[in-house]
């Protein structure tokens, strides 16, 4: 889709999260100014597809353990992206076909090729709104119409909490959306950090980002950690995305160069 094609509101002349990390996983739903902030990046940080690709995993991984062990049937993904081949919702119908899935995402791209991708899928929509409005999001009719707040939910929130700034609260956001499910639900939620690389090479990285639609905050471990505030981590905790639970054998930790915490909470009661 050429950029004179597109609706007013969809801004082609800054980098947008989503579409970067579109083009990070080999999709084509980008434009030149993506392109070239994300070659930018990749210079400094060759390793980014590779966490790109391995946070998706860890959303796969994740998904199916909530819908195979956890047996929920129903998520919000909040900060979808574009999607993408293993999304959350056929990653639940393959095991579930009956699980409903509400996306939220701020991108109008996103709401262009999600609403393509979804016509006709049952048991899915999204809505266009703002992860630091999650009243709204939580009131919003369509995520009302699919979600049943009065029963255990999955909550994603996939690599996008490092593009909400510490005076945006984000945990106060994250409180938002807790107090809104009820026990037995689950938080599904990965973080960048420069924990695993030098900070010139990060710097570099936040540079491209600060000219971007959003900023990239990285965040420790600790930090990271502190994001499940009420949530009781299952095992194996917070970790690298690749280490959450593999399915195949992996390199030496020492090799695990992937600079993306991935952890899920349960939330108790």
């Amino acid at each position: 889709m050429e950029p004179e094609s597109l609706p007013a509101e969809i801004d082609t002349t800054k980098p947008h999260p989503a579409r970067l990390y579109n083009f990070y996983l080999g999709g084509k739903d980008n434009f030149e100014v993506d392109r070239a902030a994300a070659a930018q990046v990749i210079k400094v940080l060759p390793e980014t597809r590779d966490i790109a690709r391995a946070n998706r995993a860890f959303l796969q991984r994740a998904v199916r353990f909530l819908v195979a062990d956890a047996g929920i049937d129903q998520f919000v993904d909040i900060g979808t992206g574009i999607p993408a081949a293993g999304s959350v919702h056929e990653t639940a119908h393959r095991i579930k076909p009956e699980a409903r899935v509400a996306y939220v995402d701020n991108d109008p791209v996103v709401q262009v090729h999600a609403s393509a991708l979804l016509a006709g899928q049952p048991n899915t929509g999204i809505v266009f709104e703002d992860l630091r409005n999650p009243d709204r999001i939580l009131n919003d009719p369509k995520v009302r119409e699919l979600i049943d707040f009065g029963k255990p939910v999955g909550l994603l929130l996939l690599a996008v909490l490092h593009f909400v700034t510490d005076e945006e609260e984000p945990g106060r956001i994250l409180a938002t959306l807790r107090e809104a499910l009820c026990p037995g639900s689950y938080l599904i939620l990965s973080h960048a950090t420069a924990d695993y690389h030098d900070q010139a090479t990060w710097a570099a990285v936040t540079a491209v980002y600060q000219k971007a639609t959003a900023p990239l905050v990285l965040r420790n471990h600790d930090q990271v950690g502190a994001l499940f505030a009420g949530w009781d981590l299952v095992d194996p905790g917070l970790v690298q995305v690749p280490l959450w639970r593999p399915e195949e054998p992996l390199p030496p930790a020492d090799l695990v160069k992937i600079g993306m915490y991935g952890g899920v909470g349960r939330l108790p009661g």
